[in-house]
């Protein structure tokens, strides 16, 4: 099943490190990053997941719950997190799903043939409460991700979800914004961005950012 961005993700059942999962009940009314592995005991996964539990304090301030997903079973599972957790300095704090019949990977179209055979592509799905896809990012397994890029999509998704701005390109918290172009009534605009804006294009319009 290919998944498209503004697709509400499929519901599922699954083991994990954590006990049984219902993934809409776990997920609740909080941002999901759904990221997936090739398979346990591999060098680049280890490193993923320990700098994910690290990150933990930042998902909280953005109300975003991390899972993790590889295709071994649980006592495998288990297994490895105590080489993550002895290797990468921290302890695991979300679960981490046991997809060994592969019903998830196929759910969410995480096997790709002609790259893996067998195994899950390095797969990040974003999430948002109302269970809506907000970003895709494959990767290939060889290729370790960068949580801090992931973090930063977050905080852009969000700003535009509340205030009707969309982000340039290199963008971080706290750099300037640009408005969207479906916003055009003078007072509309003047309400909703009291510290004003420059109009460098009637469709380029930047403004600080508008919750700093």
């Amino acid at each position: 099943m290919a998944l498209h961005l503004g697709d509400i993700v499929p519901n599922f059942t699954q083991a994990s490190t954590h006990g049984d999962i219902n993934f809409y009940e776990w997920a609740g009314d909080s941002w999901v990053v759904l990221f997936s592995h090739p398979a346990d005991f591999t060098p680049v996964c280890t490193t993923e997941l320990g700098t994910v539990a690290k990150l933990k304090p930042e998902f909280d301030k953005r109300n975003v719950k991390a899972i993790a997903l590889s295709v071994d079973d649980v006592e495998s599972h288990t297994g490895w997190v105590g080489d993550i957790e002895e290797t990468q300095n921290t302890t695991l704090n979300y679960p981490i799903l046991a997809d060994a019949d592969k019903k998830v990977s196929e759910l969410y179209d995480m096997i790709h043939p002609n790259a893996a055979a067998n195994i899950t592509v390095r797969s990040v799905f974003v999430i948002d409460p109302s269970k809506k896809l907000r970003l895709t990012l494959t990767y290939p397994p060889s290729t370790g991700r960068n949580f801090e890029e992931l973090l930063r999509v977050i905080d852009s998704l969000q700003l535009t979800d509340n205030y009707s701005v969309a982000t340039p390109v290199d963008w971080k918290d706290g750099d300037d914004c640009v408005i969207v172009p479906s916003l055009k009534d003078p007072e509309v605009l003047k309400e909703k961005f009291p510290k004003g804006y420059t109009e460098i294009k009637p469709y380029l319009r930047v403004t600080p950012q508008p919750n700093r």
